[in-house]
């Protein structure tokens, strides 16, 4: 039953990795990006990446973007607040993403 909520829990905190041109060149040095949840902490995010790709986290480092008023067409928009994590992994472990 605690392994269900675990498997929960790491879904909840780990929304999806972020796939981009920067994202690959920073992969190449051991260090990978996610997009995490607003709340999530550093330890959570280590403890999330360990269960779920089995590799040994080093460090995390945590952004935040903020919301911000938009104007895109002539028309008011709102550009939404997110978090993401850039997690650096043990020398020779390697994230693949499918």
């Amino acid at each position: 039953m605690t392994a269900n909520i675990h498997t929960n829990k790491t879904r909840t905190v780990l929304k999806r990795p972020r796939i981009t041109e920067k994202a690959a060149i920073l992969s190449e040095g051991g260090m990978y990006t996610f997009e995490v949840a607003p709340n999530a902490t550093k330890t959570e995010i280590m403890a999330a990446v360990k269960k779920a790709y089995k590799v040994t986290p080093v460090s995390v480092n945590i952004m935040k973007s903020i919301r911000k008023n938009i104007t895109r067409r002539g028309r008011a928009g709102v550009k939404v607040t997110s978090k993401k994590a850039v997690v650096h992994v043990k020398k020779g472990d390697k994230i693949e993403f499918i």
